[in-house]
């Protein structure tokens, strides 16, 4: 089995975690590596769902606050991005930034701030990077709600070593244009699905995204289309035409308002929801936020992804997303992060928790 050493500089702790291959379904060895070095903190509580980790402290402090990270990655590209390389300050390898960094600075706190002035949950989560069906923390979150109580939520996905709050939500929808098919010698028997979607498509560039202030952050609105499909063969007058939507909404909107506003946009035709996700608000008007920004005195910004703070949202805790690693390297090939930004986000953080 994988051994960490939580007493090992965080950069080499991230290089450690990295080493250890696990691709989404594939976590066991590494979970197995996380769950042994946090029950070697005796300050700790530890339980294990799957290949899901949860530690906290029990110090009966008046706040409680919780720091989670996914431990799987995207597959490993070929030849193999692992095992790590550091060169030039940079330390490459896949997970560097998504999100092993993040996880590294979540075991090096645990080990190293034993009597924090908040109790804190350490939340290790499997399968984020695939179908929503297998992700640790949805599971947690259905299983365990009591695993996941607190006041505030730090997500450690990448965000360039800044603070981002909430996150936008995110639909899609398929709008499909009906018509009647006929050999294409003979258009005239027919009618053309495909020819009708060119007024879909016009609504969506006519189409005004709104910025919509959320507790003081900005959030930009997006609706695409993403996808088109129709016709069945070069002969034939295609009686279906389909263009799949994309609609990002900002975290003021429920997810029965975004789905209504984009009916309303596509009104007069055969709207069908594929899949939808809340966002999440900041919450940075509640003291516990405020006071992680206070202590981290870092800008902040909104996020204009979906990310799994929307779990915690739905749970009734705040949250934002703060990690090392740019997240436009993310899932590529020369994925990499700056070791300063691992080393400054263990600073600021203990800084807040001490």
């Amino acid at each position: 089995m994988a051994e960490l050493d939580l007493t090992r500089d965080v950069v080499d702790l991230t290089a450690d975690l990295v080493d250890i291959p696990s691709v989404s379904r594939d976590e066991l060895e590494i979970a197995d590596a996380v769950e042994h070095a946090l029950r070697t903190l005796p300050q700790l509580r530890v339980d294990r769902d799957g290949n899901t980790i949860v530690a906290r402290t029990d110090l009966g402090r008046d706040e409680r606050v919780v720091l989670a990270g996914h431990l799987d990655t995207v597959p490993l590209t070929d030849p193999p991005n692992l095992p790590t390389k550091r060169v030039d300050g940079l330390l490459a390898g896949r997970g560097t930034t998504d999100m092993k960094g993040g996880v590294a600075v979540q075991l090096a706190v645990a080990q190293a701030i034993t009597e924090p002035t908040r109790d804190v949950t350490f939340v290790f989560y499997d399968c984020e990077e695939i179908e929503e069906e297998f992700n640790g923390l949805r599971r947690i979150a259905a299983d365990h709600p009591d695993w996941l109580a607190a006041d505030f939520a730090v997500l450690l996905e990448p965000t360039n070593g800044g603070i981002e709050g909430g996150c936008k939500g995110t639909l899609r929808v398929d709008v499909a244009t009906k018509g009647i098919s006929a050999h294409s010698a003979r258009p005239w028997n027919g009618h053309n699905a495909i020819h009708d979607a060119g007024e879909v498509l016009a609504r969506l560039a006519a189409y005004e995204p709104e910025t919509v202030n959320v507790d003081g952050l900005d959030y930009h609105e997006a609706l695409n289309a993403v996808g088109i499909s129709g016709g069945i063969a070069g002969n034939v007058i295609p009686d279906r035409c389909v263009v799949t939507v994309n609609y990002r909404f900002a975290p003021d909107k429920s997810a029965e308002e975004a789905v209504a506003h984009v009916r309303a946009i596509f009104s007069g035709y055969d709207v069908t929801l594929g899949d939808c996700a809340a966002g999440a608000r900041p919450g940075l008007d509640t003291p516990a936020a405020a006071s992680f920004v206070e202590a981290l005195d870092l800008p902040v910004t909104a996020k204009e992804g979906w990310t799994d703070v929307a779990r915690f949202s739905a749970l009734g805790v705040p949250a934002v997303n703060f990690g090392p690693g740019d997240p436009n390297l993310a899932h590529t090939d020369d994925e990499r992060c700056p070791e300063q930004q691992i080393t400054d986000a263990f600073a600021a953080l203990s800084r807040w928790l001490r």
